[in-house]
């Protein structure tokens, strides 16, 4: 429990250990724990994260709370699925994270993916029916698993169940850190 009385909540954001895009792990960290929001990345070991900026420059080391395989998904309120190429191409083969992800769908939990990180959605197969964005490359991916692709800063569908969350890149964290807030505090 909070001072106020609610009880905190608890997101939980998956990553590789290199080639997550730094701003979109770090700002939403850092503005959900600011907020008083239980943040723990999971990562595929608990080696230092290497971020990178712009898919190519060294960004900060951050280091996991835990790793995928560790992860407990019905402990937590959200799932954050930061981007960067590297980091989701590598993310959605780990098998770990596909039912991290179908434990959220499957429960009505809320997924927040950013810029390449609905690449693991695509791969856990709950698409179909949802409408979202992501950075252009993978229109034709989302479309192939039965989603809706559109080019906006910040989609929210709430249908099938399971609401999602998506935004196309870093210029769009502040409204999907806004979405993900808004979505924490409308859980029970």
């Amino acid at each position: 429990m909070t001072d106020n009385g609610k009880k905190q909540r608890k997101v939980l954001a998956v990553v590789t250990n290199y080639g997550v895009e730094q701003d979109e792990l770090v700002v939403p960290v850092d503005q959900l724990r600011g907020a008083g929001v239980q943040v723990d990345v999971a990562a595929v070991s608990t080696d230092d994260i290497l971020t990178l900026v712009g898919d190519k420059d060294p960004g900060k080391s951050v280091r996991p709370d835990l790793t995928l395989d560790d992860v407990d998904p019905t402990a937590y309120d959200l799932l954050l699925i930061p981007g960067g190429t590297l980091n989701s191409d590598t993310l959605r083969l780990q098998s770990a994270t596909t039912g991290i992800v179908r434990s959220f769908t499957e429960s009505g939990r809320p997924v927040a993916a950013i810029c390449h990180g609905p690449w693991a959605v695509v791969e856990a197969d709950v698409l179909t029916g949802k409408r979202l964005t992501s950075y252009a490359s993978l229109r034709t991916d989302i479309r192939n698993a039965g989603g809706e692709w559109t080019d906006e800063p910040v989609v929210t569908d709430g249908s099938g169940g399971w609401t999602l969350i998506t935004s196309r890149n870093p210029g769009d964290l502040e409204p999907f850190v806004g979405e993900i807030r808004t979505a924490l505090a409308a859980r029970p």
